[in-house]
Order: C-alpha cells, then sequence, then structure tokens
C-alpha cells in the first residue's frame, strides 16, 4: 500500500537568519524563483506601508495596538523592534502550512531565529554570512552556514539544505 507520497520526510521549517546586509532578502528572492512551492511568511509590522508594498502580501500592516494584542494574546511566533517598529511572524499561518505538509522558509533577523528555536525547536536555522564574514561565530546557535559571496550559489545551497521534493517545480 506504500508509495513515494507516503514516505515523504515531513515538512520543515527552516529559518534564513543573518546579519543586517548579509543578503537575506536577494537570497530569498532566488530561492523563490528556483522554488515556487516553497511558502514564505507574510510578517506583521507596525511600520507605514511604502508606495510599493502591498498590505497582506509584502506585509500585514497594523498599528501598534494590534500588533501589542497579536503579542499579548500568543499569536506572534518571533517578534523584534527595530527603531520605532515593530515586526512579527505569525504563529498560526506557519503551523497550518506545515501542518498540511508544505515547506515554510522564515527570512527574519538573529533575535527571531533564537526565538523560534525556543519555540519550534525541530526548525532548521541556517545563518547567512555575508562574504568575508566570520562564519563561526553563530555556528554553535544555527544548524548550517550559508556563505553569501555569490547569490546564486548562496541561493543553490539554500535549497539543497531545504530538500523536499516539494520545492522542485511542477
Amino acid at each position: 500500500m506504500g508509495t513515494h507520497d507516503d514516505v515523504r520526510t515531513a515538512a520543515r521549517l527552516t529559518v534564513l537568519a543573518g546579519p543586517s546586509g548579509a543578503g537575506k532578502d536577494s537570497v530569498t528572492e532566488l530561492v523563490r524563483a528556483r522554488s515556487p512551492r516553497l511558502w514564505l511568511s507574510v510578517p506583521v509590522t507596525t511600520r507605514p506601508r511604502r508606495k510599493y508594498e502591498i498590505d497582506g502580501v509584502h506585509y500585514r500592516f497594523v498599528d501598534a495596538g494590534e500588533f501589542a494584542r497579536l503579542l499579548d494574546d500568543g499569536l506572534l511566533l518571533e517578534w523584534s523592534e527595530i527603531g520605532v517598529h515593530r515586526y512579527g511572524t505569525p504563529r498560526e499561518p506557519v503551523r497550518s502550512r506545515l501542518s498540511a505538509g508544505l515547506p515554510v522558509l522564515l527570512t527574519i533577523d538573529l533575535r527571531g531565529a533564537r526565538q523560534v528555536r525556543v519555540a519550534m525547536p525541530e526548525a532548521r536555522l541556517v545563518y547567512l554570512a555575508p562574504s568575508g564574514a566570520d562564519v563561526h561565530r553563530a555556528g554553535r546557535e544555527f544548524d548550517a552556514t550559508v556563505v553569501n559571496d555569490v547569490a546564486g550559489r548562496a541561493a543553490d545551497e539554500l535549497v539543497g539544505l531545504l530538500g523536499s521534493s516539494f520545492l522542485t517545480p511542477t
């Protein structure tokens, strides 16, 4: 009664984190182009929407009171404060995608990655190091390190780490 679908490994939450300027967004865009079935979380933020951004696509834009409610109710998997604005990852969409067997990629900061490690220890944390950086600094906290010396190569390495049959184009 077994099929290859029956023996697929469970979907995994992968967190891509690194310092500002490491190229997380560029690498994520390339990974998404190679793996269109990969789901990327839509974060919530209190910062104002930029002209080109679409609410619910780039971010979910909320006011400070709504963000505080999400935080107080435990509805955020992780969150951070950058300047006067807050950013966070809604917990339920991540859990529902994983429950449906879909792989999830979060692109967040180092503090957020640490929060995800506590909330979901089974998540794979990948440190994206800028070219020329000391890759051993975050080594103990992360499951893998990808050096972003060339964005295309870094994206290929990340796709390999994601390692799911769900990621190949249909």
